[in-house]
């Protein structure tokens, strides 16, 4: 299989992994041919990426960093949790979720269960999902890339858990805000921008109201906007003043939603995303924070669809950490357009003259 920009898509082409719904439910399964119909529907939910079955690719198959059950039943309890703040209020939300704090203690567990059987953990979140999706799939995405950072920080059981649940739970206070807001795509109003910074706050106070929920996984939801260089909100911390879980999910956080379509602009590529990152060092993030966290990133993950400098189209076959912006790919288009008499692939951190020109 190869991941593809919907653009490319055409009927005909068989979807080979299966695009999400918010409630993490599939909204089109594995094996599925696309038709005028299917396509159409995609790009009004938001859907700009897809992977499709190709005959000279049948045979790369991009490891999941997290089961997909694991990511079913953990987006499906955020929606839900978040539902009944947004239906119901923080009172009634607390009788609707009384055991909040064990439920993503479990959930998180799940993931971490996930990320101890793999033999790395560079990373490959390989899931597609509508934008209406974002919400519940971006807190599911951030709480994976903190697990894997709190794990290359060497936290104990304790620390994972806290950080897992703060992660997990970072972004409730979006739920006190109106969806007009959330899902507006034009620049935010002076007054609407005072409003959406509100909700680190909103997030805190539901939060620290849960005696099976620690106050630094609290804090999560109250520091993840704020700063290395104290230009953050709502209280302009700086460097040590904030909690170094809240760090790791405010990074999680910026690279999630800059690899994400918004109803205002593009996804980033994972290498325009990191550029952005590092070019933030010492100013919204701490540097070796940031080395830290792109060292576990796949820039190119398996089955991503690439053009070289010579022409030639490729698809990504294997990562190494030693050498992550160079994998190792698979020829399916030579210069001229056709396909090559057999297939062959190419290391790229051998072939020095060769360089990735754009993702397809």
């Amino acid at each position: 299989m190869r991941k593809v920009q919907l653009a490319l898509a055409k009927p005909g082409d068989r979807v080979a992994r299966a695009i999400f719904q918010e409630n993490g439910n599939v909204l089109l399964g594995a094996g599925v041919e696309l038709n005028e119909r299917y396509i159409d529907r995609l790009r009004n939910l938001g859907i700009d990426f897809l992977y499709i079955e190709d005959g000279m690719s049948l045979d790369i198959e991009p490891e999941d960093t997290i089961r997909d059950e694991t990511r079913k039943q953990a987006v499906n309890m955020i929606y839900k949790t978040m539902h009944s703040f947004k239906d119901e209020g923080v009172t009634k939300g607390r009788t609707i979720a009384p055991d909040m704090g064990r439920n993503f203690r479990a959930i998180f567990g799940s993931i971490m269960q996930d990320l101890a059987t793999r033999p790395n953990l560079l990373v490959n979140l390989t899931n597609i999902h509508s934008m209406d999706a974002y919400l519940f799939q971006h807190s599911f995405n951030v709480a994976v890339l903190s697990g894997i950072m709190g794990i290359a920080k060497g936290f104990n059981r304790i620390q994972l858990e806290e950080l897992g649940i703060g992660a997990l739970l970072f972004d409730i206070g979006m739920t006190k805000l109106p969806n007009e807001l959330l899902n507006k795509s034009g620049r935010y109003t002076k007054e609407e921008q005072e409003l959406m910074h509100t909700h680190p706050k909103l997030g805190f106070d539901i939060l620290r109201k849960y005696h099976d929920i620690s106050i630094v996984s609290a804090h999560c939801a109250l520091q993840h906007h704020e700063r290395f260089n104290g230009s953050g909100y709502p209280r302009g911390l700086k460097k040590d003043e904030i909690h170094m879980y809240a760090q790791i999910v405010g990074l999680a956080d910026t690279y999630d939603a800059l690899v994400s379509p918004r109803p205002h602009r593009k996804r980033y590529t994972t290498s325009e995303a990191i550029e952005f990152l590092f070019a933030s060092g010492g100013t919204f993030f701490d540097l070796d924070l940031i080395k830290l966290f792109c060292s576990h990133i796949s820039v190119y993950p398996v089955a991503t669809t690439l053009q070289l400098n010579t022409g030639q189209v490729v698809v990504v076959t294997h990562n190494s950490q030693l050498a992550v912006h160079r994998p190792r790919v698979r020829v399916i288009k030579e210069a001229d357009g056709e396909p090559p008499k057999s297939p062959y692939e190419i290391e790229l951190k051998d072939q020095l003259h060769l360089t990735i020109v754009k993702e397809l």
